[in-house]
């Protein structure tokens, strides 16, 4: 699995290359001729406000008001983490590197989409951010398959034993509680880039 990420972060990298950008310290670059086409592209914030459809001006509250909910999760399972995954020896999550917020440097997007792109990715980096805090913790006290199908499994998820496949159910727990507290997250390619 760790090969094809790889094997991915490569194929990106080819992307950037046409795209005619580079990272710099984690930080896009692109080519100034590339910025001023990117600005020329930019909706005037009134012209994008004005042209939206009142459906869409009733429902932004809504979408919007989900980030308080998201706050106090990001919170709460931050606390937790740090409380709980030091008594059990689990390493931490490094929360950093599930909210990334790089699309505020696009030229092509007026303030409102880049208010839209950071929300988007708060909401979402936070969701992955739960999720691994989540993982980590189902490996830790219950790293058993569920018997029905689940649709979209953490990574952890397949080295979990068997649902009903009890005989060895406690020595595997053993095992899987030390290669949880002895695991560190990956190496984000892109943090070194």
């Amino acid at each position: 699995m760790r090969g094809l990420e790889i094997e991915l972060e490569s194929e990106l990298a080819k992307q950037r290359t046409g795209l005619r950008y580079g990272l710099e310290r984690g930080r896009a670059l692109f080519e100034e001729e590339v910025v001023r086409r990117h600005r020329a592209l930019r909706t005037h914030v009134a012209r994008y406000i004005f042209s939206a459809r009142p459906l869409v001006w009733l429902t932004a509250p809504v979408i919007y008001s989900l980030i308080i909910p998201f706050v106090i999760v990001d919170l709460w399972v931050s606390i937790y983490q740090a409380i709980c995954f030091r008594v059990y020896g689990i390493p931490q999550v490094r929360r950093h590197r599930y909210l990334v917020f790089d699309r505020s440097g696009l030229a092509y997007l007026n303030a409102i989409e880049k208010l839209n792109c950071a929300y988007c990715s708060y909401v979402n980096g936070v969701i992955a951010y739960v999720r691994e805090v989540g993982s980590r913790t189902e490996q830790y006290w219950c790293p058993i398959k569920q018997a029905r199908r689940v649709i979209g499994t953490h990574a952890r998820y397949a080295g979990f034993e068997p649902y009903g496949a009890g005989e060895h159910y406690h020595e595997r727990l053993k095992v899987l509680q030390a290669d949880i507290r002895a695991a560190e997250a990956p190496a984000d390619p892109l943090e070194d880039a």
